[in-house]
């Protein structure tokens, strides 16, 4: 079974895409979802964050999650030290899921991959790209947030250029029309390759 990464910078419609290829039939795994149920589900995680962030991480058992935000705001730093605390149980948690899939393919839905260097762990790369100003004003829509918070995050994020030059597959998501006709290309492409080289 293939292992595909989707990824793109926030704001970039990586879930859009995803939705597309769910409907192909594709197992999709959103990283993002799983890792918010994990830091509540998992005690590994939970008493990490604690011996990182203090008590506060969690009020009344549930994650304080605007605690968090705050904390890791301009802070980079602390913002590794808590993905290097979730990202390994995401990514076994993601392995047992894989393993009860029946598909050609599946897909990942991941931010940061190339920030931390495990886009090496996948066997196909699709990013997802729109412009700056585009991106910016589809999470001002979205979330209840400031452009300050949403430059901060991208900040942390590699420049779309860089990792377009690391990817098997592109796909510039301004029109949906345009762009469920790139979702199509590729997953016919995905399927015609039958196996991976070790």
């Amino acid at each position: 079974m293939k292992t595909v990464v989707l990824t793109g910078g926030i704001g970039s419609g990586k879930t859009t895409v995803a939705k597309m290829f769910a409907t192909l039939g594709v197992p999709i795994y959103i990283a993002d979802d799983e890792a918010k149920k994990l830091m509540v589900t998992s005690k590994v995680i939970k008493q990490k964050l604690i011996a990182l962030f203090g008590d506060a991480a969690y009020k009344d058992n549930v994650l304080n999650r605007p605690f968090l935000a705050e904390s890791i705001f301009n802070n980079k730093a602390l913002l590794e030290q808590m993905n290097a605390i979730v990202h390994p149980e995401v990514k076994t948690h993601f392995m047992d899921w894989k393993a009860q899939q029946k598909a050609p393919y599946v897909i990942k839905e991941a931010a940061i991959v190339f920030e931390n260097g495990s886009y090496k762990n996948y066997d196909f790369i699709i990013t997802v790209y729109a412009p700056k100003a585009i991106k910016m004003d589809r999470v001002l829509q979205r979330d209840t947030t400031t452009e300050e918070k949403i430059e901060a995050i991208m900040k942390n994020q590699w420049p779309d250029e860089e990792k377009i030059k690391l990817s098997n597959y592109v796909i510039e998501n301004l029109n949906l029309d345009k762009t469920k006709k790139q979702v199509l290309a590729i997953h016919s492409k995905l399927l015609e390759i039958k196996e991976i080289n070790p």
